[in-house]
């Protein structure tokens, strides 16, 4: 079995190379995050190494807490307004956000843009579940989007997709024919008494490299 152990110490020297690897597990899918280990063979048992996997040894499962580990690393200004990944499963996708001072608006509500990152993941999340379950290397991208906005967004809000079905289809259609596929994913964003706030959809393309 091959792996790659880098050192992350006290001293933090190797953040770049950290960046790099990461970049590789969840961009390229070349390898598989397992988590932080401590290694003791040889080795300063007090440092701290990551160890990462190529996919041929084993396939890492989609999950909440491994969406989450990828929104801190590829996309920040999500993870630290708050955006978290609750749930994922081949049909339903649930993240929540909840309003406070950093994703805030001049009216006192949860800014627009922070509900569209929540949403929009929703919806992503479940592109690339169905993508690493095809086991085919397939591009990703929203081509359009819109969105209503009914309430303001105000407490901890649920976005929930329900369109993981659609998925499949595309990209088996994608693998069949070579050509792109698109598809709209509906998410709808209630806040804690259960009342919409907004309601968005994206129109993802999928292509098989």
């Amino acid at each position: 079995m091959f792996y790659i152990v880098v050192n992350i110490n006290k001293k933090l020297t190797n953040i770049k190379i950290i960046k790099r690897r990461i970049k590789n597990v969840f961009v390229y899918k070349t390898y598989c995050l397992l988590g932080f280990y401590k290694i003791k063979s040889g080795l300063n048992c007090k440092e701290c190494f990551f160890v990462i996997f190529t996919r041929k040894s084993i396939l890492m499962k989609i999950t909440a807490s491994k969406l989450n580990q990828f929104l801190f690393f590829k996309l920040p200004s999500a993870f630290i307004c708050g955006v978290r990944v609750q749930e994922i499963n081949p049909e339903k996708c649930i993240v929540t956000v909840k309003h406070r001072w950093i994703n805030q608006n001049p009216f006192n509500s949860m800014y627009f843009a922070v509900q569209a990152m929540a949403a929009e993941l929703s919806t992503g999340a479940l592109v690339m579940y169905q993508i690493q379950k095809s086991g085919k290397k397939i591009s990703m991208l929203v081509a359009n989007n819109k969105s209503n906005f009914t309430k303001k967004a105000t407490g901890r809000i649920t976005f929930v997709c329900n369109d993981g079905h659609l998925i499949e289809e595309a990209i088996q259609k994608t693998i069949a024919t070579g050509e792109g596929q698109t598809f709209w994913m509906k998410s709808v964003g209630t806040d804690e008494k259960g009342v919409q706030v907004s309601e968005m959809d994206f129109e993802w393309s999928v292509r098989i490299k």
